[in-house]
């Protein structure tokens, strides 16, 4: 399964990384929401993990663009944020997410996510 990770920090995005590919997941980066858009045209991703807070163009700009292009629209996109409050789920979902997990990030719960969406 291909996974882009768009995120801005670093760490984050070294340790979901690190850790997913461990488990056997092809991993592609993306450090902002323009780039993340670029990259699932190019790598073809099975799973966006989206961080919803980036620069350049936020996550939820990034999902709105990839839902109304139609050769990536089918993309699982995961959001992911600090924010666990009920208004930001129902923002990532209303904007084309499918799902939506928390930060600080709770593996365990995001590969059980991941498995959800790899079938």
């Amino acid at each position: 399964m291909r996974i882009l990770i768009a995120e801005d920090h670093p760490d984050n995005r070294e340790m979901l990384t690190r850790r997913l590919e461990r488990r056997g997941y092809e991993v592609h980066v993306a450090e902002n929401g323009a780039e993340a858009v670029e990259k699932a045209q190019s790598c073809a991703p099975d799973l966006i993990l989206m961080d919803i807070s980036m620069p350049v163009m936020s996550g939820i700009e990034a999902t709105k663009v990839l839902r109304q292009t139609p050769a990536v629209s089918h993309i699982k996109i995961v959001a992911l944020t600090a924010h666990a409050m009920d208004s930001a789920r129902r923002e990532c979902l209303e904007a084309g997410c499918d799902d939506f997990a928390t930060k600080p990030v709770d593996f365990a719960g995001l590969v059980a996510l991941i498995e959800k969406y790899a079938a």
